[in-house]
């Protein structure tokens, strides 16, 4: 008997122990609940001092957690891991999520500055309605250039970047979705295209590119370019707006054969625990004063229409970064086209990593 109660006791202190350590991980990971928000985003994508006036303001604590890539940060919340309370994924991966029920519908009646967005970035294919998205940030991705260190040459678009000059010279992007899709723009064709034939031409005119291309790399293309370590990189217009402001050497251009127009949109991840939080932080973004001063330090387009006007007019009015009609009319969103497809390009730009070795 007494040996029960002994046993009974140590299952007691072993569960008391379990549940305590639970407790303490859980809360190190974020999931206090009401009193902590845990915000999955891109890398040096949101001002630090707006993060710290959203903790002063509404005594909500924020743990701040980043991805390199939108198919990196779907694994991690489909695994479950860590409950995100909210996420900033691009379009074609919030239509991907939605698919996989990996988000919480939105409420727009508890984001009451949602009005200050410009209607244009509102009811976009990849989210009819909004219903699982709030715009955060657009932008396209493009060619940045150094004039000096090419001798005062200029660069119009993607076929411009095979020229047997700029050999050791190109930085890319480490993204399947933009290199394959440049190859295509670069043939006549959409960056989703899915036509195995137009894929594989894609791939050969790449492997055409090897000598030009010095490296392949991820956030570090930023200081690499604004610091003269190659005279061109393939960039998104938001790091070409922020490498330009510390290099005004740089140039950024739309491709004129085409390229992506991209929108990264705030999520509620279905793990979420601090829904009420997440609400608070979507719509303090939202707020203009706070929105513009969001844009000015991040340098990517901002869909917020009284955000825009209380920019500097050499930012709002530089169509670089906000293209005017005609030059969108040539841009592409990006779609979703499934698992096995996204698979597929993904091979290809390993295939592409390979031969340059």
């Amino acid at each position: 008997m007494k040996q029960l109660v002994r046993m009974t006791a140590v299952v007691i202190l072993l569960t008391a122990a379990l549940l305590y350590m639970t407790y303490w991980l859980n809360t190190s990971e974020g999931y206090r609940g009401n009193d902590t928000l845990t915000i999955y985003n891109w890398g040096d994508y949101i001002d630090p001092e707006l993060i710290a006036r959203f903790e002063q303001e509404t005594g909500i604590k924020v743990i701040y957690q980043t991805f390199d890539s939108n198919e990196a940060m779907m694994t991690k919340i489909a695994q479950g891991g860590t409950s995100y309370d909210i996420s900033i994924p691009s379009e074609y991966a919030i239509s991907k999520m939605k698919q996989e029920g990996l988000l919480l519908p939105i409420d727009a009646s508890k984001i009451p500055n949602l009005k200050y967005v410009d209607k244009r970035f509102m009811n976009l294919p990849f989210d009819r309605g909004n219903q699982y998205s709030i715009p955060y940030f657009w932008g396209t991705v493009g060619i940045l250039y150094n004039r000096e260190m090419l001798g005062g040459r200029e660069i119009h678009g993607w076929a411009d970047l095979w020229d047997e000059s700029l050999r050791n010279q190109i930085l890319l992007v480490d993204g399947a979705r933009e290199v394959i899709g440049m190859s295509l723009n670069t043939l006549g064709y959409s960056l989703n295209d899915t036509d195995e034939e137009h894929l594989q031409e894609a791939l050969r005119k790449l492997n055409q590119l090897t000598p030009n291309v010095k490296a392949i790399v991820g956030d570090e293309i930023k200081m690499l370019l604004a610091g003269e370590e190659a005279a061109v990189g393939v960039v998104w217009s938001g790091d070409a707006s922020k490498i330009i402001s510390e290099n005004d050497k740089l140039e950024y251009v739309v491709p004129q054969e085409g390229t992506n127009l991209w929108f990264d949109n705030m999520v509620i991840p279905k793990t979420a625990t601090n829904i009420e939080g997440a609400y608070k932080f979507m719509n303090f973004i939202l707020d203009p004063e706070v929105n513009a001063k969001n844009t000015e330090y991040v340098g990517y387009s901002t869909p917020n229409a009284e955000a825009l006007k209380l920019l500097p007019k050499e930012l709002a009015g530089d169509e670089r970064f906000y293209p005017s009609p005609e030059l969108a009319s040539r841009l592409e969103v990006y779609e979703n086209l499934g698992p096995r497809m996204l698979s597929h390009f993904n091979e290809l730009f390993l295939l592409f990593k390979m031969h340059r070795k």
